[in-house]
């Protein structure tokens, strides 16, 4: 569903009530993509906000599927502006939303924050009624000491934030091909990973811990697949 003519911002149900809002960027050289992720429950979640600047995208696409007054949470993997650019701004027309953020990021950018965040521990798990998200630590994973991600378990969707990201215009909402080589291409000519002593580790608990059939990736196509198997092969490529 286009949701924005002039930008082609567009809502694709990729799960059971879970929404990828996507706005290709085609002056980035190649293409580009910013994706955000709404889990529709009693409490509306909102995964990573846009850029600053997409701010009223991002909330013309929420209100296609649900009153954005209804948001209850907007979560974000770690301080940058593509993941919390339009924090404020949607929580200035979201009342009773609050920050979804690590422990760490509370602590660093918190007072950055309209309203107080509900700062998680890493395996805390939020409910938002008849579903749940667990928070997950992954310090500088790809980058950012605060960086973390969300998993829902009732349908196995990992939301992984920067992992994977693709070039192109991220025209197909779900996929079950190739997200590995397309990322990898891109990193290894605009390397944005921190190559932290522990990265490897990090991935390959991401890939035990997580049962994930889906990846909600933030730029390019979400995946279908076997995400254990597409994490631990991240893992080997990222340390050889």
């Amino acid at each position: 569903m286009i949701t924005n003519a002039q930008t082609t911002t567009r809502v694709d149900e990729i799960g059971d009530r879970i929404y990828r809002i996507s706005t290709p960027v085609p002056t980035v050289p190649g293409g580009f993509s910013f994706n955000r992720y709404l889990v529709v429950d009693d409490a509306p979640l909102l995964f990573h906000t846009g850029p600053r600047g997409m701010g009223p995208l991002t909330r013309e696409a929420i209100a296609a599927v649900v009153p954005v007054a209804r948001l209850r949470f907007v979560a974000f993997s770690h301080w940058e502006n593509d993941e919390s650019g339009a924090l404020n701004e949607l929580l200035a027309v979201a009342p009773e939303a609050v920050p979804v953020c690590s422990r760490v990021n509370a602590m660093v950018n918190g007072d950055a924050c309209d309203r107080a965040p509900r700062a998680l521990a890493d395996g805390e798990t939020l409910s938002l009624g008849s579903r749940s998200v667990r928070w997950i630590d992954a310090p500088h994973v790809p980058h950012a000491w605060e960086c973390g991600y969300l998993f829902e378990p009732a349908s196995r969707t990992f939301f992984c934030g920067d992992l994977f990201t693709q070039p192109g215009l991220g025209e197909t909402p779900l996929t079950e091909g190739d997200i590995l080589g397309p990322s990898e291409k891109l990193r290894g000519s605009l390397d944005y990973y921190a190559h932290a002593r522990d990265t490897r580790a990090q991935l390959e608990r991401l890939a035990k811990e997580l049962p994930a059939t889906t990846l909600a990736c933030m730029h390019g196509s979400a995946w279908r697949g076997d995400g254990a198997a597409l994490l631990r092969a991240l893992a080997e490529r990222v340390t050889a």
